[in-house]
């Protein structure tokens, strides 16, 4: 007597889990605005009002408020994934330092400097760090390579140990950091025309918001722009030393080039 197959289980569909991005999105840009907003999407509702009272004093809570939930949103979510690699780390110094220069109570054109402190803090940082023997370019795109397997990773951080493309890293470097300190000039002078209120009022978190609103994509195209262009100082110096086919964002190809010039590195020419 045959025995009848066990019903299976069904399985659970898995739940889409909501995209990084999305997060970051809300926490670093839609709940500030939301915060700063004397009428939020026209409901009449304000935090500076409802919430901290109104007037002065709850203008500049609702400020504080609105800086440090995109910093405590960084902090959050470096502990919880307790990623402690050199570029986490970047990000939530950071953070600590945006955070930091909330309490500066300023407007007008010191608020228009210190609104941009961060990029220039970063481009100074960046190109100090390209007289070093590790400039912080190599520092991101060594972060990239982590989940990487032995062999390719050694051949990667051979290449980049390599002087030709030490010299790709360097420069790649300088335009990031000239990138960045654009973008924070170009920011500055944004804020410096459109947030012309006094700080503490209604009108200038709503300035505020307004000129986070408006700076969100320009300023994220102007730090595209210098990683595209550093990541193609890097591949050019790549392909000059180990050839065409040579690529550091393709440690296979690149492990490839550098077996056929005999200088693949220890861990991986035997593999």
């Amino acid at each position: 007597m045959s025995q009848a197959a066990p019903t299976p289980t069904p399985v659970p569909p898995a739940k889409a889990r909501v995209p990084k991005t999305v997060w970051d999105l809300v926490f670093t840009l839609l709940i500030p605005i939301a915060i700063l907003s004397p009428n939020i999407l026209g409901s009449g509702i304000s935090v500076a009002e409802q919430v901290f009272g109104g007037g002065t004093a709850g203008n500049v809570r609702a400020y504080l408020l609105a800086a440090l939930v995109p910093v405590a949103y960084v902090l959050w979510d470096l502990l919880v994934n307790r990623n402690v690699s050199p570029v986490a780390l970047i990000g939530g110094a950071g953070a600590i330092f945006s955070g930091a220069l909330a309490f500066w109570y300023v407007d007008g054109f010191w608020y228009a400097i210190k609104d941009s402190a961060r990029s220039y803090l970063t481009g100074l940082l960046f190109l100090i760090s390209a007289a070093t023997s590790v400039p912080l370019f190599r520092v991101f795109l060594d972060a990239s390579s982590i989940g990487e397997s032995p062999e390719h990773r050694a051949a990667t951080q051979t290449a980049m140990r390599d002087p030709v493309v030490h010299r790709g890293l360097v420069g790649a470097t300088v335009v990031f950091a000239v990138v960045d300190l654009i973008g924070g000039v170009v920011n500055s002078l944004v804020n410096y025309a459109r947030v012309t209120a006094k700080f503490g009022t209604d009108s200038f978190n709503a300035q505020v918001a307004e000129v986070n609103a408006v700076m969100r994509i320009p300023g994220l195209a102007i730090t595209l722009v210098g990683v595209f262009v550093a990541i193609w100082l890097v591949q050019r110096a790549v392909r000059a030393r180990y050839g065409q086919d040579a690529s550091l964002f393709e440690p296979g190809k690149l492990l490839s080039a550098m077996r056929q010039r005999g200088e693949a590195p220890e861990a991986a020419a035997g593999s």
